[in-house]
C-alpha cells in the first residue's frame, strides 16, 4: 500500500463526506426547481450553507458556492477588480504577494494583459512571509486611491508559511481597500474566522479538507460589490450562475463540520507527524534545508501538515520518482511544462536560485496519515536520496530514464 504524502494537492474523502455524498447523489432535484424534489434539494443546499458558514465564521448569506478554489479565486480577483474600477476608473492597481497560487497569480497576469490592470508584486522574506513594510510603503506612497484590491493567501500551498492576514487587512482598512485571501490550504488546517478577519472575500475548497473534488466556496462580505465572471441564472446571490451540485455541496459541508469540530486535536496530531519528518530528514540528509517557517521557532507560522525541503545536488523530479518507486507519494510543488522542469516561483520569490529551487520536495500530511507512514518514509528516504543525488541535476527526460533503470 503506497504511503500518501501529498495531502496538500488533495486529501482522501472523509467518512462523513462520503456518507453525505452517497446519501444525496441518488436523489433527483434541481435546487432551483419549485416542485417537491427541487425544494428538498434546496433545503439540503441551504443546510449545507449554514454548516459551512458556521465552520468558517461567516454568515450563511456570505457563502457563494463554486466549482472549487480556482473558480472562487477568479471570481474574487476579477469581480473585485471590475467592480472597484467601475466605481472609480483610477483603481487599476492590484497589490499581490509574489508567492500566490497559480489560480491568483495567473488571474492577475490575465487582468494585466487583457483588462489594463497593473500588478504590484509585494515581496516576501526568506521564509515566505509577506513584507508588511513593503506593503505599507506602497499604500502610504500616495497611490492608495489607485488600488482596486489586495490579494494575499492565508497560507502558502508549497512551503506552508502562514501569512499575516490580520496585519494586511489592518493596513488596507486604513485606505478603504478590500482584501481577498486564498484560504484553500488554511481552511481546515488552522483556525479561521471570516467575520473576524475583516476580509472582503475568501476562497475555500472541498477536496483539501476531505470533501469531493469539484466544489468550493467564495466567502463574500454582504456589503461587498462583485461583478460576475460568468452569466446565467444568477443562482448564487446573482454573483455566480450555474446549477448547484447538491450532493457535492452536502459532502463539502459534512467534511467542513468534521474537520473543524476537532481542529485543535487533529492539528496537534498532524503537526507531531510533520515534526518527525522534519527531524528525520535533518538527521538522514543533513544538507537538506527546510523551507518556510521553522515550527520550532514559530509553532503557528507553518501549516501543521507541511514539511518542505530542498535537497542540494538533486533534481526534485528524480527524488519524486525514486520515492514513488519505493511506495512514497510526495510532490515537487513546482510545475512541469513540455517535459522541462521549472523552478517554483514561490522559492524564487523567497530568494533561492534556480538550481536550488529545482531540488524541492514537499511532504504533506492529512487525516489518513499515521506514524507508520512516517516510518515508511524514513526507511525509504536514504536510498532514494542517494540515487537521486547520483542522477544529479539532469533534464526531465534523463531523470525518468535514470529512475526507471534503478
Amino acid at each position: 500500500m503506497p504511503v500518501y504524502l501529498d495531502h496538500a494537492a488533495t486529501t482522501p474523502i472523509s467518512a462523513p463526506a462520503l456518507a453525505a455524498l452517497t446519501s444525496v447523489i441518488s436523489r433527483s432535484g434541481n435546487p432551483s426547481s419549485l416542485h417537491g424534489a427541487g425544494r428538498r434539494a434546496r433545503a439540503t443546499v441551504e443546510q449545507a450553507r449554514e454548516t459551512i458558514a458556521l465552520a468558517a465564521g461567516a454568515h450563511p448569506s456570505e457563502v457563494i458556492f463554486t466549482s472549487g478554489g480556482t473558480e472562487a479565486d477568479n471570481l474574487a480577483v476579477k469581480g473585485l477588480f471590475w467592480s472597484r474600477r467601475a466605481a472609480d476608473p483610477r483603481r487599476t492597481r492590484i497589490l499581490v504577494s509574489t508567492v500566490e497560487h497559480a489560480a491568483v497569480h495567473e488571474t492577475v497576469e490575465w487582468l494585466e494583459a487583457q483588462e489594463g490592470a497593473e500588478a504590484v508584486w509585494i515581496p516576501v522574506d526568506a521564509t515566505g512571509v509577506l513584507d508588511l513594510d513593503a506593503l505599507k510603503k506602497e499604500l502610504d506612497s500616495g497611490g492608495a486611491d489607485t488600488v482596486a484590491l489586495i490579494t494575499c493567501m492565508w497560507a502558502n500551498n508549497e512551503v506552508g508559511t502562514v501569512e499575516p492576514i490580520a496585519e494586511v487587512v489592518a493596513l488596507a482598512a486604513a485606505h478603504g481597500i478590500p482584501v481577498h485571501s486564498d484560504a484553500v490550504q488554511a481552511f481546515g488546517s488552522v483556525p479561521i474566522n471570516f467575520r473576524e478577519s475583516g476580509l472582503a472575500a475568501m476562497s475555500i475548497s472541498g477536496h483539501k479538507i476531505g470533501g469531493p473534488v469539484g466544489v468550493g466556496a467564495l466567502l463574500l462580505g454582504r456589503a461587498v460589490n462583485l461583478t460576475p465572471v460568468q452569466h446565467g441564472g444568477g443562482q448564487e446571490r446573482k454573483v455566480r450562475s450555474g446549477t448547484l451540485d447538491t450532493a457535492g455541496i452536502a459532502a463539502f459541508a459534512a467534511a467542513a463540520e468534521d474537520v473543524t469540530s476537532h481542529l485543535d486535536v487533529e492539528g496537534a496530531r498532524i503537526a507531531g507527524l510533520r515534526d518527525r519528518i522534519i527531524a528525520a530528514v535533518r538527521e538522514l540528509v543533513p544538507e537538506a534545508v527546510l523551507r518556510g517557517v521553522d515550527p520550532a521557532v514559530s509553532p503557528g507560522g507553518r501549516l501543521p501538515g507541511n514539511a518542505h525541503f530542498t535537497f542540494p545536488g538533486c533534481e526534485g523530479d528524480s527524488l519524486l520518482f525514486l520515492l514513488d518507486m519505493a511506495g512514497i507519494e510526495s510532490s515537487t510543488g513546482s510545475a512541469c511544462t513540455a517535459g522541462v522542469p521549472r523552478p517554483s516561483h514561490v522559492l524564487l520569490a523567497m530568494g533561492l536560485d534556480e538550481d536550488t529551487a529545482r531540488g524541492a520536495q514537499r511532504f504533506s500530511l492529512g487525516h489518513t496519515s499515521g506514524p507508520a507512514d512516517v516510518d515508511a518514509f524514513v526507511a525509504a528516504l536514504p536510498q532514494a536520496h542517494a540515487r537521486a543525488k547520483q542522477a544529479g541535476m539532469a533534464g526531465h527526460k534523463s531523470t525518468i530514464e535514470t529512475a526507471s533503470t534503478k
